[in-house]
């Protein structure tokens, strides 16, 4: 027998033990034409018995029970005589033995499985108890265990279906019920048909007067049309290739159709309207309807069918695990009825409190786990650190500039951290070339006057080298400094013999700083007293090597620093486990980079002034979007691809060097010393010069398909060039000449001011600019919440640090089920840093 068949006979059963109620689909039988008709004609049966199961089951509903039962018993006859293999029987088949969800999950709801007892019928017609809301107390058990069960229980999912829907991220009712939709229809506002205007999105009430199918594409294809009516007008209603419409709609049928409104032959069309006779409950139209991501496969309207027999049995069932005292100072909706109102909404003031509701949840999440973690630090005991103000004073004096505010006011943070007692634990965030490096040496340099050591590890080999001679000019010296030798740089490329000393030098205590690559956390490497971590770009470094590299010491102090600027609203979110340093000012005499927008057209000018300042004795940078393997991004020039024309045919009398991303990173490091040693005039690149990489002599940076970047990106891009005394120039080329208008590249050269940057690409490309490897797992998991939503982050993070104030650890009975949810939300975390 076909699966649709076999899926038939189930239901016929189940309504026979029911007694003919119309109580084996929720919403009555005619509700199973919304799925079984598909796979009918999936299974290849014959139409006429389609069509004779549609007409029977449409007019089910108003039969007396005798009438039913004998209606269901002259249907199941006609197939069984219609179809081979199906088999004769008198009557409609019996019921098959239920499915389980699962030995601690309740009474199944009638949307669960088509086959059940009629105890089990009777009990899941009765809707679930709500929860009560009072939080002291009032919470008793978990989120019922039955939401783990997959979604084969559903009626109407099969292992195709379920298959399809676990490529959706669904695999239980529970994910079904979190399974949010991505936009909505408002189709709440009908309007009567003599009001309608071509390309509306509307909803139409109104009367079939006529339908008629014809044949199309010399009988490739069919079109079934239908006229409405509402006694303003009519409207005419078209559906391709679905023949079955004919036999669905008649005349006098009182239908709701919602669509875009279309012109055809100068008359209003509506094609492929979503309908609905108007008696039945409006899901599909007349109200807000939910739009929601799918797949191949799978149908708006049956997806959404779906979705609202879960949302409807067991929103009401979910546990609000936030106490209800936060709910109410908060002023938000139970979550319950969010989770409800998100899927369904009444009107838009329900879904803007519904989404409220469960994007607080996510951050408020992340801010308690974020606040116990900083306590769980904070609680770690570290060695002290002290140095007198002379000290400091003579590292300073032996700087070329003076420390900005910032750098003085991150400095004090940082000597107070040392000298607190407990392991400190910093992000240092300053905007391109505002000098962290200078702060981060002091503070190994007051680690190294107590006797203790330091590590610091960056992205690159060229970055560590820089790192390196920016440490020993400040630090070595005989007045109270480091002594020479006891700063060493350590790197893939080092030398066997040398590495071998440095690993020497460090496992007896004397280096005190070693700066380098992933190499200093690799196995041999081990440390007398390593008292303080620095990681450099933190967001390149994944969670392992942080945590590698400060396993080997004894709760070492830790400092990360970005040259990111990172918008208010992410900080707060992404490191609220972090104190927060901010070098927001620029070294004194800095020139600011005159920043350019051209059209692709004018693409000359910037090679004239790359010639200019080349013969003055100065460098460029000419950048290319970062394109994968040899493939092309709607026909972008390619680095490698453009080094050969610029080479041959625009820069034939200089010097250019390739620097991209399939290099070897020992190839990329050489490149950019020959670049840096003013070896190459010119060095085209993708964009992995983006951060770190110091060139004073550089003073042009062209940057080809700039649209494809993002402000963060160009941000940092043009921070290669400006670092000498010298007047450097950015010129960004779109892709193409409409782009030259782009608000988002005229902020580029409006302004040179990361932080207004930042909170712009925030706005407009979201959070995955900021994003590295530590913080892209907890973005990911925001369903509902905006990192951009600075005024919800406020809120939800005051409420978070109330709560943590009250109760740390969650011990009070009110909290026990938030604790179990910060643990499942938390569940898979790594490293705090």
């Amino acid at each position: 027998m076909q699966p649709s068949l076999e899926k038939l006979r189930k239901i016929f059963r189940l309504e026979h033990e029911n007694n003919y109620g119309n109580t084996a689909i929720i919403g009555g039988l005619e509700k199973v034409l919304d799925f079984w008709e598909s796979e009918a004609q999936a299974d290849q049966l014959d139409q006429e018995i389609i069509d004779l199961v549609s007409q029977q089951l449409r007019n089910y509903a108003p039969l007396e029970p005798a009438s039913r039962a004998q209606a269901l018993k002259d249907l199941w006859r006609r197939i069984t005589e219609t179809s081979p293999g199906s088999g004769r029987r008198p009557e409609p088949p019996p019921a098959a033995v239920p499915v389980s969800a699962g030995d601690s999950a309740p009474t199944r709801p009638a949307v669960a499985v088509a086959a059940r007892t009629g105890h089990e019928v009777a009990a899941a017609r009765t809707p679930p108890r709500p929860l009560a809301e009072a939080a002291p107390g009032g919470k008793t058990s978990d989120t019922p265990a039955a939401l783990n069960a997959p979604l084969t229980v559903l009626q109407g999912v099969g292992r195709k279906h379920a298959a399809r829907l676990e490529g959706l991220g669904m695999r239980t009712l529970g994910d079904l019920l979190y399974f949010f939709p991505r936009r909505y229809e408002d189709y709440s506002k009908l309007k009567p048909i003599k009001s309608l205007w071509y390309g509306e999105q509307v909803t139409v009430v109104g009367m079939i007067e006529s339908v008629t199918s014809r044949p199309i594409r010399r009988g490739a294809a069919t079109i079934v049309e239908a006229l409405l009516g509402d006694g303003t007008g009519m409207l005419r209603l078209s559906w391709f290739n679905q023949p079955w419409m004919a036999n669905r709609l008649h005349g006098g049928m009182q239908v709701s159709v919602s669509g875009k409104i279309e012109q055809y032959l100068g008359r209003l069309v509506m094609n492929q309207p979503d309908w609905e006779p108007v008696e039945m409950e409006h899901l599909h139209t007349n109200r807000i309807v939910p739009i929601y991501a799918l797949t191949a496969g799978i149908t708006q309207k049956w997806l959404r069918g779906i979705v609202n027999e879960v949302v409807t049995y067991w929103a009401p069932a979910v546990v609000d695990t936030l106490p209800e005292a936060t709910r109410t100072a908060a002023g938000l909706m139970p979550l319950g009825r969010a989770l409800l109102q998100a899927h369904f909404p009444d009107s838009d003031a329900d879904l803007k409190q519904a989404r409220e509701r469960l994007a607080f949840d996510e951050i408020f999440f992340m801010q308690m786990g974020l606040l116990e973690h900083r306590r769980e630090w904070k609680k770690t005991e570290a060695q002290r650190f002290r140095v007198a103000d002379d000290w400091l004073l003579t590292r300073v004096t032996k700087l070329a500039f003076r420390l900005t505010e910032a750098q003085q006011v991150a400095t004090a943070e940082i000597r107070a951290d040392l000298d607190s007692g407990q392991a400190m634990n910093r992000l240092l965030q300053g905007d391109v070339g505002s000098g962290k490096t200078v702060v981060a040496a002091l503070a190994a340099g007051i680690l190294a006057s107590g006797g203790a050591q330091s590590a610091v590890m960056a992205p690159t080999g060229i970055l560590a080298e820089q790192h390196f001679k920016s440490f020993t000019s400040l630090l070595i010296d005989g007045e109270g400094g480091v002594r020479p030798g006891r700063i060493r740089l350590l790197t893939g490329d080092t030398a066997s013999a040398e590495k071998e000393e440095i690993r020497s030098g460090l496992a007896s205590g004397e280096i005190k700083i070693v700066i380098g690559t992933h190499a200093v956390i690799e196995d041999p490497v081990k440390f007398a007293n390593l008292q303080l971590v620095v990681i450099d770009e933190q967001h390149r470094f994944g969670v392992e090597q942080r945590a590698e590299l400060r396993g080997k010491g004894h709760t070492p102090h830790l400092l990360v620093m970005t040259a990111t600027p990172i918008p208010r609203s992410l900080a707060l979110t992404i490191y609220g486990d972090l104190d927060l340093s901010v070098i927001d000012e620029m070294p004194e005499g800095r020139l600011a980079v005159a920043t350019h927008l051209l059209t692709p057209q004018e693409r000359e000018r910037a090679y004239a002034l790359v010639r200019g300042q080349v013969r003055e004795g100065s460098q460029a940078f000419i950048i290319y979007p970062l394109i994968e393997e040899s493939e092309k991004l709607e026909n972008l020039p390619a680095a490698v691809d453009d080094y050969e024309r610029l080479a041959a045919e625009i820069f034939p009398d200089l010097r250019l060097g390739l620097l991209h991303g399939r290099m070897r990173a020992e190839e990329k490091d050489a490149t950019m010393l020959k670049f840096r040693e003013r070896e190459y005039d010119i060095l085209v690149s993708t964009t992995v010069i983006e951060v770190g990489v110091d060139v004073p002599n550089a003073t042009v940076m062209v940057v080809e398909g700039a649209d494809r970047f993002g402000l963060a990106q160009l941000h940092q891009l043009r921070g290669r060039v400006g670092r000498g005394s010298q007047q450097s120039y950015c010129l960004l080329i779109p892709s193409h000449g409409a782009a030259a208008e782009n608000e988002r590249l005229q902020a580029m050269v409006e302004t040179t001011d990361g932080f207004v940057l930042a909170e712009r690409d925030l706005q407009q490309r979201g959070p995955g600019e900021f994003l590295g490897t530590r913080q892209a797992g907890y973005a990911t998991g925001l369903r509902m919440a905006s990192l951009t939503d600075a005024a919800l982050i406020e809120k939800a993070r005051l409420h978070a640090r109330n709560l943590f104030a009250e109760d740390a650890g969650l011990q009070k009975a009110e909290h026990r089920l938030l604790a179990q949810a910060l643990r499942r939300f938390w569940s898979g975390g790594g490293d705090v840093s």
